[in-house]
């Protein structure tokens, strides 16, 4: 009894709690049970094959169960027994539900999610093969699921509904700006996913009926909330690390990112314009408009004028599917109270407010009170069981701990051995590192001079396809011509032709009226003949009438006869007579019109030829003309580009100059022959043609590399040679007009064009580089006195030092000398180390020498190695340079009169030129060399030299900025206010001077590289 009451005093109101350990374990199991069937019920309602959309109370009840459980494996229990793979709709539902979890419910729901990644990839792919419905939609949308949880597990600082604030921001980045370049890239393919899925969506809708206000439609535009708030989150979230990348990266660096998202910013903008008029967002959902045009990175102060887009989400009205949001403290407080009904089902309401009626002890009975206290040595004796119960496991559990112990404790030790091995690998691949990112270096550089290379090319292609074009021009005029002339040699062929036939006519007739002559004589010698036989036969006759004349009385009769046939023949020969007569007449016509037909064919023949060369003369002028013209265009077209702003940017060096304007000048002469030809014989055109063509293209190519050559060059040269190109540019076009005028063709001269020439050539003679006249025997010589002025520069600035230190401690006092000290001492040490650098550096060279002339000698070895050795004296002359700068610097530092900022530089330029001439140094030395190994320790002598200069400097500069602190006790509160915004205003302008600062010294690196490229020779091997 004793021990019952000091029990009772010791612990206040002990019952309650003793009954609730003991319901305890019988009321979570029939809790657990309680919230599985809930949760079942809750996500069986929620995700169904009802083409519906998820009511928000199933999904809130699913929510709020990851975080009572603390996890989604009741989910996930549930979802598993679902048949996703074999309902599209179901599917889609699960995809919305799953996503609400992801992004409101518990921050282990993640978790328990990834172990079914590789299912929901599966699903993906089998619903991808559908191309109707909802098949796509699934795939887009579990691609989408699986994306998120890719990215929250790479980003583990992101929530799941991805609110955060600036500064959670640049932790997640961690301030490297390679976190950052590698976050941006995952953030673009996260919202690519979440935009592939909006515009998958609207592309299935029937747009031109209100689906919004459809069941169906409904279904499909529900899931888009959730993308709309990831959308807003990702884009601000873009936006912000665009400009924090273009703050520390190049902009040539990061044009591949702000091409993606201009791509995506237009995709974005206009899905929130196409859902902010749907009715069904309306009341749901209070979507952002994006600004007209994207931000501009390129402009830092354009990131004050970005607003972030805020999706307002509106309280909801009571409705039968809303229910009200139960917090997680109330269920614990429900729970508790479960258990205080219970304890009133036992003992009733009175007895669990005051279970010991102290108020009224007195008047209770003895029965109750002895009841009571069996009831309580009951318990005590169930819970004494308990505790052993308890302690036994207890030990049992102790035994596995230790033995667990044990196997950490091994586990342990093979972690530390693997650490150890980690350790060196990690130190192996560290000075891999550092060698790959030298490499890297070295591949940004030459991709740079790539770069650049590429864009001569293109303009040098661009330049070439229009010079074909004109050519292909010129040609095909030319094609014409050659036509036409053809035309034209083809009409003379076939006049030439009438004429032979003409000719040929001619013959026939003369052969005709000579066979016609032959005719007519021999008829006339058949005639006389004939009258030469009529004759001898009147002869006879005669004869036979004198004979007969005796016998006239006895042959009247016959002599009667005979003077009628005598009479008959003289018929005859009248007849004959007068036919010979008509021949001499006929032949006399036809020699009459063979004389007419002669002399219409000579005039006819005559004119013809006339007609023929005029024409030709006309087309050869025509063909000149067109020639010329064309000529001329190309001409005025580079003096038109020489104009343009786009051709600022070309450049080009004077050795290209030349070889264009001696080309020029060549052409030129050949010109003038050929216009000689031309005048003498103007047949000879075809000469001329030629050369024209090719000189205006020349002398084309002459401005344009003159005026590019005039943008790397001196302004007063430079001047000159644009002066000089432009009035070779009119003189050209000058010469070439009055080739068009007939009249003028005799007296056109190029003459001007190529004195014009020869003074481009003679400015170009000045404007290359003198390091290029060395000659080669020269070199060694020049080595050996490059090396010998750098140790002496060396020499000279360490004795100036050391005079700058002796003058400060006998000047200075307090703070001022502690700061000249150290910075002097510093400067003194790396003095010392660049000597170091420099005798060895000679003795390497030394090496080199020795091993590789052979039999030649040093002169001649440094002359068939002249690219080195010209290496070798700019790197000699940019170590002695800088040792005197730096000299310079410090002597007016400590005078007071110069800056920190160019003693850090100039120790940083001094350990540029050092490392320039070790990479020239050891370029030809043997790996394995002893020198090698002091030239590479000597150069990291100097590194660490430097360091201590720029440490030192930094350190001085601290000092004397506390030093001259300011003093805010006098001040009021508005000179505070006005020196505020005055410092702000200088902030400002420090800013704005130190953007264009960078800007210049872009391009003064970028002017350095390419005139250190002309002095070494660099386009030289390119060509090569």
């Amino acid at each position: 009894m004793d021990r019952v009451s000091s029990t009772m005093k010791q612990v206040s109101n002990p019952l309650p709690k003793v009954l609730s350990r003991r319901a305890g374990g019988g009321g979570l199991e029939a809790e657990r049970e309680s919230f599985e069937r809930a949760q079942t019920v809750s996500i069986n309602k929620a995700i169904n094959a009802q083409e519906v959309a998820v009511k928000e109370k199933h999904a809130r009840t699913c929510i709020l169960g990851t975080h009572h459980e603390k996890g989604a494996q009741t989910f996930w229990s549930v979802v598993n027994r679902l048949p996703l793979s074999g309902n599209a709709v179901l599917c889609w539902k699960f995809c919305h539900v799953f996503h609400k979890l992801l992004r409101d419910g518990h921050s282990n729901v993640l978790k328990d999610s990834v172990r079914y990644k590789n299912e929901l990839s599966d699903m993906s792919r089998m619903w991808g093969h559908l191309s109707e419905g909802y098949g796509q939609l699934c795939s887009i949308y579990l691609k989408l699921l699986r994306t998120k949880m890719e990215f929250h597990t790479k980003n583990p600082r992101f929530p799941g509904n991805l609110q955060m604030s600036d500064r959670q921001l640049d932790e997640a980045g961690e301030n490297d700006v390679n976190n950052f370049f590698q976050l941006t890239v995952e953030m673009f393919d996260y919202l690519e996913c979440e935009l592939n899925l909006f515009q998958t969506v609207f592309s299935s809708l029937d747009m031109s009926r209100s689906v919004s206000v459809t069941a169906a439609g409904q279904c499909r535009l529900a899931p888009l909330i959730q993308v709309i708030l990831d959308c807003s989150h990702l884009y601000d979230y873009t936006v912000k690390l665009l400009f924090k990348l273009h703050s520390c990266l190049p902009a040539d660096t990061l044009q591949g990112h702000r091409d993606r998202f201009l791509e995506q910013f237009r995709k974005l903008k206009d899905l929130f314009y196409r859902s902010s008029n749907l009715q069904y967002f309306k009341r749901l959902i209070q979507i952002p408009q994006l600004p007209e045009n994207p931000p501009n990175f390129l402009r830092a102060s354009a990131l004050s004028e970005h607003i972030s887009p805020v999706v307002v989400i509106p309280a909801e009205a009571s409705s039968p599917d809303s229910e009200p949001i139960t917090d997680l403290v109330e269920m614990d407080a429900a729970s508790q109270s479960l258990f205080d009904n219970k304890f009133d089902d036992i003992f009733g309401s009175s007895f669990s407010c005051d279970p010991f009626n102290f108020n009224s002890q007195n008047g209770m009975n003895k029965d109750d009170k002895d009841r009571l206290i069996e009831q309580l040595y009951g318990e005590i004796t169930a819970l004494k069981e308990e505790l052993e119960n308890f302690k036994a496991e207890s030990a049992r559990g102790a035994v596995q701990l230790r033995g667990r112990a044990s196997e950490l404790e091994a586990e342990l030790a093979e972690q530390q051995h693997l650490k150890q091995q980690a350790q060196d690998e990690s130190e192996f691949l560290r000075a891999e590192l550092e060698e790959l990112k030298k490499q890297r270096e070295d591949t940004e550089k030459a991709q740079r001079s790539l770069t650049e290379i590429e864009r001569r090319a293109q303009a040098n292609e661009q330049r070439y396809s229009k010079l074909k074009e004109k050519y292909s021009e010129l040609v095909q005029n030319h094609a014409d011509l050659l036509r036409k002339n053809a035309e034209v040699t083809k009409q003379i062929t076939v006049a030439r032709q009438a004429q032979g036939d003409v000719e040929q006519e001619k013959k026939e007739l003369e052969d005709s009226f000579q066979r016609m002559t032959e005719q007519a004589q021999r008829k006339s010698q058949e005639q006389a003949e004939v009258l030469e036989t009529l004759k001898r036969e009147l002869a006879a006759s005669r004869q036979e009438l004198q004979v007969l004349q005796g016998t006239l009385e006895s042959s009247t009769q016959a002599g009667v006869e005979q003077n009628t046939r005598i009479a008959s023949l003289e018929q005859e020969r009248d007849r004959l007579s007068q036919a010979a007569e008509q021949h001499r007449d006929k032949m006399a016509a036809l020699q009459a019109e063979l004389q007419q037909l002669r002399d219409t064919l000579s005039h006819e023949q005559e004119s013809t030829e006339l007609a023929l060369q005029q024409r030709l003369a006309e087309e050869q002028l025509s063909l000149l003309q067109s020639t010329t013209r064309e000529a001329e265009h190309m001409v005025q077209d580079a003096l038109a580009r020489m104009e343009d702003p786009a051709h600022i940017s070309c450049t080009g060096s004077a050795d290209c100059l030349l070889s264009q304007t001696l080309a020029a000048s060549e052409c030129a002469e050949r010109l003038r022959d050929a216009h000689s030809k031309y005048l003498l014989d103007g047949a000879a055109v075809g000469s001329l043609l030629p050369h024209l063509a090719l000189f205006a293209h020349l002398v084309s190519n002459t401005l344009l590399q003159g005026s590019a050559t005039s943008h790397v060059a001196p302004v007063e040269p430079a001047d000159r040679l644009l002066e000089l190109c432009k009035q070779c540019g009119s003189e050209t076009v000058s010469y070439l007009s009055a080739l068009q005028d007939p009249g003028k063709v005799a007296s056109a001269d190029c003459s001007l064009v190529t004195a014009c020439l020869g003074q481009i050539s003679a400015i170009g003679e000045e404007l290359r580089p003198r390091g290029l006249d060395i000659k080669q025997e020269e070199l060694g010589d020049l080595v050996d006195k490059e090396m010998a002025a750098t140790a002496a520069a060396i020499e000279i600035a360490s004795a100036r030092i050391e005079e700058m230190l002796s003058k400060a401690r006998a000047g200075d006092t307090g703070v001022q000398l502690e700061v000249n000290e150290r910075i002097l001492g510093s400067c003194t040490g790396l003095m010392q180390a660049i000597r170091v650098l420099v005798l060895a550096s000679k003795d390497l060279q030394r090496e080199i020498v020795e091993s590789g002339r052979g039999a030649a000698s040093p002169k001649e070895f440094y002359a068939k190695n002249s690219r080195w050795t010209e290496g070798l004296i700019s790197a000699s002359k940019a170590v002695g340079w800088g040792a005197t700068v730096m000299v310079d610097a410090a002597d007016l530092v400590v005078q007071g009169k110069g800056t920190f900022e160019e003693l850090m530089v100039c120790s940083r330029e001094i350990a540029a030129s050092t490392a320039q001439l070790v990479a020239a140094s050891k370029v030809k030395a043997d790996k394995d060399s002893a020198n090698l190994c002091k030239l590479q320790q000597a150069s990291r002598g100097v590194n660490q030299a430097t360091a201590s200069v720029v440490a030192s400097t930094k350190a001085g500069k601290s000092q004397v900025e506390e030093k001259d602190s300011m003093n805010f006790s006098s001040m009021t509160l508005t000179q505070i206010k006005c020196q505020e915004m005055d410092s702000q205003v200088r902030v400002l302008e420090l800013e704005n001077q130190l953007q264009k600062e960078r800007q210049k010294l872009g391009e003064l690196r970028k002017k350095h590289y390419e005139l250190a490229g002309v002095a070494e020779g660099w386009e030289e091997d390119a060509a090569d």
